[in-house]
């Protein structure tokens, strides 16, 4: 017996990040919410580099594809939750932070938290974004 496809999720992918071949998709869209899973520092071939630095810029870059895989933007984001190996990250995390959100008085909340991960990583994100708009515009 096969379970009905639900018309009100939608699962979103993002060419070249996987979960290592879990059956786990990189978001859900639920509706207008959008809920991230574990979002790694991999680059589009794969592979997670060994220094923090690139995971972190990685990350960002991973995270502006999959909100824009859902049809948003970074301006759509409404939380991020950072798990870090150090908290020394957080300094790393800030940088791209600021870029990515300039506006202090316009910037989704955030979370960091100290987790262990694998061994290649030195942190995770997952988040949480509002895609309302598109449902008056484009659904």
């Amino acid at each position: 017996m096969s379970t009905p496809k639900p018309t009100w999720r939608r699962s979103i992918e993002v060419e070249g990040l996987h979960h290592g071949g879990a059956p786990i998709p990189q978001a859900s869209l639920v509706g207008s919410l959008l809920m991230s899973s574990g979002i790694n520092g991999m680059d589009r071939e794969g592979k997670i580099p060994g220094d923090a630095a690139t995971q972190v810029a990685l990350i960002f870059d991973n995270i502006a594809a999959l909100v824009e895989a859902a049809g948003g933007t970074l301006g759509d984001i409404a939380k991020c939750t950072f798990f870090v190996r150090d908290r020394s990250i957080r300094e790393l995390i800030d940088e791209h932070w600021v870029a990515a959100f300039p506006d202090p008085a316009s910037r989704p909340a955030r979370h960091t938290l100290v987790q262990q991960l694998s061994a290649a990583q030195h942190l995770q994100c997952e988040l949480v974004a509002n895609l309302e708009h598109l449902e008056r515009h484009d659904r």
